[in-house]
């Protein structure tokens, strides 16, 4: 029996954050000397990294300090217990833990230049603390991600020691606690390796910049304009929520908050539109998750991309662009079905002027446009994005409402550089850095569980670099593959799922780039391809049932039945989700990742706009009207056809698409069940 459908009530700011936190962990408000101290080291956190995106620093000393600002924070923000986390202050175990981060990441750094050569004969110093570091880690992962990742790190722990008494293929010579800790610890492949180096130089400047962007006030007028570009249509709610999670999405670099963030503006409108709470849930989920896939600013897996293959990030934004085209025009699609075969309603959208509000707020806009213009002319990501944020911050000054610092004249008794009101008085104005302290702390608050789990993930990858598991069971795949490219695929699709039900989106990505790419790349396809087809497949499992977790917030949000709604953003993401298919079972795919001369890409851009409005059509049930059993079966069976880039059979299936619309435009006034 559907459930009456009342007015959704207006959330606060807080407990859309609760939304937030209940998904992506729950932090302590603290209070008092323990706030301003955890916010004055949030804040050091962030200037640290600006200045390391100019200077020079030692590698395994950079990456030494960025984990020695996250462990310490990671205890002292994020509760033990259920039990410790309504607490103004942490507990005596978070400051013993926090202590231990101190002397841990201290020891390395008081005797770097002797420590750095010790890998094979480590003292029982560098052991103990080795040990700790490790443990630490574990702690601060339990706090951050939850206990699947602990699981699975121990589990690989486990394994580095119990290799000889395995059966084949398994099997390995085994390792002593000594070589274990010495490569975890000491060198540069396991904790201090690729993952936690993208979270001390790309992610944490992507996180400041994010917050700046948020803090200004981007996030609002991001939503305000796609609210008005798209009114006055039919499938003007849906579209909103995807162009709001599209430009909102990219700075915040996460899922869950873009998906609770706009649908707090758009759910009453999908539902005045005529959305069920599932149906209007999924839209949201899909949009959010849609976001981390999109340049210029792609989700932490994409950086990680960049340092595995050794090329520039500009060059994973390049491959990313075609399939995010695909990923909205999909979307876009099922919208437009939606509006038909739902009867959605015309709604009003209460929505400024698009360029008036250009007018007045187009420097919100410059920092986007910056990113990628500097990466193309020569800068990496890490200046372009440093000067992103300079620019971001500075441009925020134009309007007084976006400003991160706001001023104001000093009045008869306020000292000269003395506190006042909040701000610093110099001269006769008085300086309220406020806003500008804000997206500092939050900048670095919004990296800790994803540089946690990087540090986790280096733990795996040290692992299977010292044991050689990642070609066992590339090996392993195969075989039972047959040896096959498709099989191969599908395989690793479903690892990657499976991987997804208890990782996030960063560490699914690493562990199935050292497990899963041989197997893909060992059947010739490309390096580029495979760890694309794995970074598309790792977001997948975000939107999966049964523990995707933007979907869970969306229920959450709309008060919509969870399980359903999964299915609902999967049946919005699934079409989009085809295109990994399309750039690894052929080499002429490799055109949707602009990686082929022109006429290839063009090709297969038109092949796969054909493939994913059959897809659409048949996953919805309409193209022109509603259509038949049959009709929906031979569109279903094109667009998977159209998957593989062969000419015959390429253009049988247009054809079959081609015959069916024109059926439909025929019989569009006839009514079909």
């Amino acid at each position: 029996m559907e459930r009456p459908e009342e007015a959704a009530p207006a959330r606060t700011e807080e407990e859309l954050q609760e939304i937030v936190e209940e998904y992506e962990g729950k932090t302590r408000r603290l209070a008092g000397r323990w706030g301003t101290f955890v916010a004055a080291l949030a804040v050091a956190m962030s200037l640290y990294h600006l200045h390391a995106a100019t200077a020079t620093f030692i590698r395994h000393v950079h990456l030494t300090r960025h984990l020695l600002f996250v462990l310490v924070l990671c205890f002292l923000l994020y509760p033990g217990t259920r039990r410790s986390l309504g607490r103004t202050s942490p507990t005596v175990w978070d400051v013993i833990l926090a202590g231990l981060s101190v002397a841990a990441m201290g020891y390395i750094l008081v005797d770097f230049k002797a420590f750095v050569y010790r890998s094979y004969i480590p003292t029982t110093l560098d052991l103990v603390f080795g040990i700790i570091t490790i443990l630490l880690i574990l702690e601060a992962t339990r706090r951050t991600v939850g206990a699947a990742l602990v699981t699975l790190v121990v589990a690989f722990l486990v394994y580095a020691f119990v290799g000889p008494w395995l059966p084949e293929p398994w099997t390995h010579r085994g390792y002593d606690l000594v070589r274990v800790v010495g490569q975890l610890y000491i060198t540069l492949e396991g904790v201090f390796g690729v993952p936690l180096e993208v979270s001390a130089t790309f992610i944490i400047l992507f996180t400041i910049y994010g917050a700046v962007l948020e803090t200004s006030g981007a996030g609002k007028f991001f939503v305000d304009l796609a609210l008005a570009l798209t009114k006055g249509r039919r499938t003007a709610p849906g579209q909103a929520t995807t162009i709001a999670s599209f430009l909102l999405g990219g700075p915040s670099g996460s899922g869950v908050a873009t998906t609770v963030t706009v649908g707090a503006i758009t759910y009453p409108m999908l539902k005045r539109a005529g959305y069920d709470r599932e149906s209007a849930g999924g839209l949201l989920a899909a949009g959010g998750i849609g976001a981390v896939i999109s340049p210029p600013i792609l989700g932490a897996a994409a950086f990680i991309i960049a340092e595995m293959l050794k090329i520039s990030y500009l060059t994973v934004v390049i491959m990313a662009t075609i399939p995010t085209v695909l990923y909205y025009f999909s979307i876009m699609l099922m919208i437009e079905f939606d509006a038909r075969r739902m009867s959605l309603k015309k709604v009003e959208i209460a929505a400024g002027n698009t360029w008036q509000l250009v007018r007045r707020y187009w420097f919100l806009l410059t920092s986007l446009v910056l990113v990628p213009v500097l990466m193309i002319i020569g800068f990496t990501a890490i200046r372009a994005v440093f000067w992103a944020i300079i620019v971001a911050a500075a441009s925020s000054l134009l309007r007084r409402e976006t400003a991160l610092v706001t001023a104001r004249r000093a009045t008869v008794g306020e000292g000269r550089f003395r506190a006042a009101g909040g701000g610093l008085r110099l001269g006769p104005v008085v300086l309220n850095p406020s806003g500008l302290i804000t997206a500092l702390e939050g900048g670095s608050r919004q990296v800790l569980s994803v540089a946690v789990t990087c540090a986790a993930a280096g733990i795996i990858v040290g692992v299977v670099n010292l044991t050689g598991l990642g070609l066992k069971i590339s090996d392993v795949i195969i075989t039972y593959a047959g040896g096959q490219l498709l099989p191969t695929l599908i395989f690793a699709a479903i690892a990657l799922w499976v991987l997804g039900l208890a990782l996030p989106i960063t560490a699914t990505y690493i562990i199935a780039a050292v497990i899963v790419a041989p197997a893909i790349t060992k059947l010739g396809v490309s390096e580029l391809a495979s760890h694309m087809f794995i970074f598309y497949y790792a977001i997948l499992s975000e939107v999966s049932p049964p523990v995707g977790l933007a979907p869970l917030a969306a229920a959450a949000l709309t008060g919509g039945r969870p399980f359903k709604t999964m299915m609902m953003a999967w049946k919005y993401t699934l079409p989009a989700f085809v295109v990994p298919f399309m750039f690894t079972l052929h080499k002429d795919g490799m055109g949707l990742l602009l990686q082929a001369p022109w006429q290839t890409v063009a090709y297969t851009m038109t092949t796969a706009v054909f493939g994913l409005s059959a897809l659409a059509a048949a996953v919805t049930g309409w193209l022109i009207r509603r259509a038949t059993i049959v009709e929906r079966a031979v569109l279903a069976v094109a667009g998977i056809v159209l998957i593989y880039p062969a000419a015959l059979q390429d253009a049988v299936a247009i054809a079959a698409v081609l015959a069916v619309a024109t059926i439909q435009w025929f019989t569009r006034d006839r009514v079909t069940t």
